[in-house]
């Protein structure tokens, strides 16, 4: 909560200077944005299935990949594609 009271003093102080234009396209992105947090939460298939995964995930039944594992083999495919 301590990062979220500057964002919002920062934001309040760039909306005063914005047109009304402007004003109305940040209020419609700021709702596509509300929007898709939205379209997640309330997919109950969706849910389901992060829930079974984490399950999975949790009991061992699948192996996680650790985000340096997943740079490093990012890397290396980047390289074999560069050098053909």
């Amino acid at each position: 909560m301590g990062v979220a009271m500057p964002l919002d003093k920062e934001i309040t102080y760039y909306l005063g200077h914005l047109s009304t234009e402007q004003k109305k396209v940040v209020l419609s992105v700021v709702k596509s944005f509300a929007k898709e947090e939205e379209a997640w939460a309330d997919d109950k298939a969706y849910i389901a299935e992060m829930d079974r995964r984490y399950k999975d995930l949790e009991s061992g039944k699948v192996t996680g990949l650790q985000l340096d594992d997943l740079a490093a083999k990012a890397r290396q495919a980047f390289k074999s594609r560069k050098n053909k």
